[in-house]
């Protein structure tokens, strides 16, 4: 508990606007090591307080998730956490976004996916039954009428929405397979981001439509490009979170946020350093 709640909690009432202005300030100059004490405070009785209370934690919330990713960018490789570097990411980006209620929505879905794989005869029968269960039941799909959003790239409004791009949703079916004990890899085809589990391609984008090399090759060829099998390959932890965050530089070009577009333009710049 803070030493001054009492008083923080009087000050953060306050009818002057300046007095709260300063207040919270000061609080958010606590940074993190004032979280706890924060918290404490967005729990007063006090309705108004505990509003302003709350406005400064997300604000010291997102600061930090903004440094930390920051720092995550120049040594992020394969091997490393890409569900972990997407909730930092969208922790940085959204203000207010707590990561554990997304994390207990995915665990039940992969708990619920494995117990319904346990039927599954092989590679094919997996993919159906992982897109009977995310695209048929849950209604995951593509966002085909606001393609060029920011939430369609930001995993906690892909969950929210059950839209997405080719990219997020593939980042759902890789989670929850994760979870359900069932790999799946994202394919980097140029044009159209791919799943694959096993020797199945699919595509969750189009509710989980399964294609053959054929209709690879028509994708590419609809860009005047020739399918090559390094097309195929399976897409690294490194390379899938630098698409996210180029799809994420075109929007804010696109859309003039000037200053998102300059800090994403960071993080890209620090990611291909690494």
């Amino acid at each position: 508990m803070h030493p001054q709640k009492d008083a923080l909690v009087r000050l953060l009432a306050d009818d002057d606007e300046q007095t709260v202005r300063m207040v919270k300030e000061r609080l958010a100059e606590e940074g993190s090591a004032g979280l706890e004490d924060l918290r404490d405070l967005a729990l007063c009785d006090n309705p108004l307080a505990a509003l302003h209370a709350r406005d400064v934690v997300h604000e010291v919330v997102q600061q930090e998730a903004l440094e930390t990713f920051e720092d995550l960018c120049p040594v992020f490789g394969d091997g490393s956490d890409l569900e972990e570097a997407n909730w930092l990411l969208s922790a940085a980006l959204l203000r207010g976004f707590e990561a554990a209620p997304y994390r207990q929505r995915l665990d039940a879905w992969g708990a619920e996916l494995k117990r319904r794989l346990r039927r599954a005869s092989g590679d094919r029968h997996r993919v159906d039954i992982m897109t009977d269960f995310l695209a048929s039941e849950l209604v995951f799909a593509g966002n085909t009428d606001d393609y060029y959003n920011e939430r369609n790239s930001l995993l906690p409004c892909v969950l929210d929405s059950r839209k997405g791009i080719p990219i997020s949703l593939t980042l759902v079916y890789m989670l929850v397979g994760q979870r359900a004990g069932a790999k799946v890899e994202g394919v980097n085809l140029p044009g159209h981001f791919l799943a694959r589990h096993g020797s199945v391609l699919f595509d969750p984008f189009h509710q989980g439509r399964v294609l053959e090399r054929r209709d690879c090759e028509e994708i590419l060829r609809r860009q005047n490009q020739r399918l090559e099998d390094w097309h195929l390959a399976a897409a690294g932890a490194r390379q899938m979170l630098t698409r996210i965050l180029a799809n994420l530089l075109y929007v804010y070009h696109r859309e003039g946020k000037t200053s998102l577009y300059a800090r994403v333009k960071l993080w890209s710049h620090l990611l291909c350093r690494s």
